[in-house]
């Protein structure tokens, strides 16, 4: 899924060892470069990665955050194949782990933002390592469920379909007692399908003595981006 990937000028494509596979991801630099900088992992939305996913990343950069947006198995030519929101959370832990061994990275301060399908992996990702400061998902999906329900994701589960267990265990609703870091989740006012998992996937986390919360903010799946990207920075800087 996905054309090849050819990093812009001023950004750099790396590779990451992810078990056996040795994937790619783009790093931006910040202008004013310190010794040692926080860092924005960013889960791109849908199954394939462009340039378009790495722009929505820009306002981090521009906050003074390395960005990195990695590109997870069997996306864009790459090796492995696609489990939908399962194997790619291994990519998601892998990326933090070689980000945390960069020379110009703080590892003490690294951060986990995703948009749609970006925002789930998000969510999975922060309840299976504790490795980030703070996660921030944006407009993703609570339930694995009613996300295939509609008819256009009904093609994607690579899974048994008739097995109920599989959607469960790629399902942050089913978890959310587990998140391991201080997390905000965002929706559109125009995006009522997310608006009752999100608020019960909080309701459960709060209830479990969690920092969780979430924001509903003006737009839909994309209007509402660069208002919920605004808001999850200064909820990065809250959790220094």
């Amino acid at each position: 899924m996905g054309a090849p990937l050819n990093a812009p000028a001023g950004v750099t494509q790396i590779e990451f060892p992810s078990g056996e596979l040795r994937l790619k991801a783009w790093v931006g630099m910040p202008e004013a470069a310190e010794a040692k900088l926080p860092v924005v992992i960013f889960l791109h939305g849908g199954f394939a990665f462009g340039l378009d996913d790495f722009k929505m990343a820009a306002p981090y950069r521009e906050a003074g955050f390395v960005v990195v947006t990695p590109v997870l198995r069997g996306e864009n030519g790459q090796a492995g194949a696609f489990s939908l929101f399962y194997d790619e959370v291994d990519d998601v832990l892998a990326v933090a782990k070689f980000m945390q061994t960069q020379p110009y990275v703080d590892a003490a301060h690294i951060y986990l933002a995703g948009h749609s399908v970006g925002g789930t992996m998000a969510l999975l990702s922060g309840m299976a390592a504790s490795d980030f400061k703070a996660v921030a998902s944006l407009s993703g999906s609570p339930d694995q469920i009613a996300f295939t329900a509609n008819s256009w994701n009904r093609k994607l589960p690579p899974f048994d379909k008739k097995n109920p267990r599989e959607f469960e265990m790629r399902s942050p609703l089913s978890y959310a007692a587990s998140l391991k870091s201080p997390t905000r989740l965002y929706y559109g006012t125009e995006e009522d399908f997310f608006r009752d998992n999100t608020q019960r996937l909080v309701s459960i986390a709060k209830a479990a003595g969690l920092p969780v919360d979430y924001r509903e903010m003006p737009g839909n799946h994309f209007s509402a981006v660069p208002a919920e990207i605004a808001d999850s920075i200064q909820f990065f800087r809250a959790h220094w």
